[in-house]
C-alpha cells in the first residue's frame, strides 16, 4: 500500500522537527524553514520562466542549497542519530559572488532605485529577493531567541538576495526591458 500524503498528525497545530520534537506550527524554527521553502517555490517559478540553460542550472543549484538550508533549520542539533544531510560551505557563497560579478559586468551603472516590474521574470526575481530577505530575518530571529543557526546560512541568504537583485536587472537587460526607475514624488 502506498503512503498517504496526509498523516493527520498536524491537525492540532503541531508538527515535528527533524529529531522528533513536536512544536507549534508557528514556532520560530518552522517560520524560518517555511520561509525558505516559500523562497524555493518562487525560485522554481522563476526557473520556469528562463530560457538560458546556464541560468536554469544556477537556479536549480540554488534550489538544492535552499533545500539543504531548510533541512538544517529543521534539525535539532542536540539530538543524536539524526539523518545525514548535506552541508552548506563557504564555496556556495563564493560561487554566488562569482555569478553576481559576472552578471554585474554586463549591466549599466545604477544611478537610481529600481522598481520591480516590466516583465514577469524580472518581477519574479524581485519576489525571490524580498522573500529571501524575509528568510534571512527569520534566521536572525532564531539567533536572537538563542536558537542555533549556522552563520553560513545567514551569510548565504544575504548574498542570495543580492544575487536575485542583480539577476532581476540582468534578466531585464537580456530581454531588452527598460528598468523602471523610482522617481520619488515630493
Amino acid at each position: 500500500m502506498a503512503l498517504k500524503i496526509y498523516t493527520k498528525t498536524g491537525d492540532m497545530g503541531k508538527t515535528s522537527l527533524l529529531g522528533g520534537t513536536k512544536v507549534p506550527k508557528n514556532d520560530a524554527r518552522i517560520e524560518s524553514y517555511g520561509t525558505v521553502d516559500e523562497l524555493n517555490s518562487f525560485v522554481g517559478l522563476l526557473n520556469d520562466q528562463m530560457n538560458d540553460a546556464k541560468l536554469r542550472k544556477s537556479l536549480l543549484d540554488i534550489q538544492d542549497r535552499l533545500f539543504t538550508i531548510g533541512s538544517l533549520l529543521a534539525m535539532e542539533p542536540q539530538k543524536k542519530n539524526l539523518p545525514k544531510i548535506p552541508e552548506l560551505a563557504d564555496g556556495d557563497i563564493s560561487h554566488l559572488e562569482k555569478e553576481i560579478d559576472e552578471m554585474d559586468k554586463m549591466l549599466p551603472e545604477m544611478k537610481s532605485f529600481i522598481l520591480p516590474g516590466g516583465h514577469a521574470a524580472v518581477s519574479t526575481a524581485h519576489i525571490c529577493r524580498s522573500v529571501c530577505r524575509r528568510a534571512e530575518r527569520r534566521c536572525i530571529d532564531l539567533l536572537e531567541k538563542g536558537l542555533p543557526v549556522d552563520p553560513l546560512i545567514i551569510k548565504y541568504l544575504n548574498r542570495l538576495s543580492d544575487y536575485f537583485f542583480v539577476l532581476s536587472r540582468y534578466i531585464g537587460q537580456q530581454l531588452h526591458i527598460k528598468e523602471i526607475l523610482w522617481k520619488p514624488k515630493y
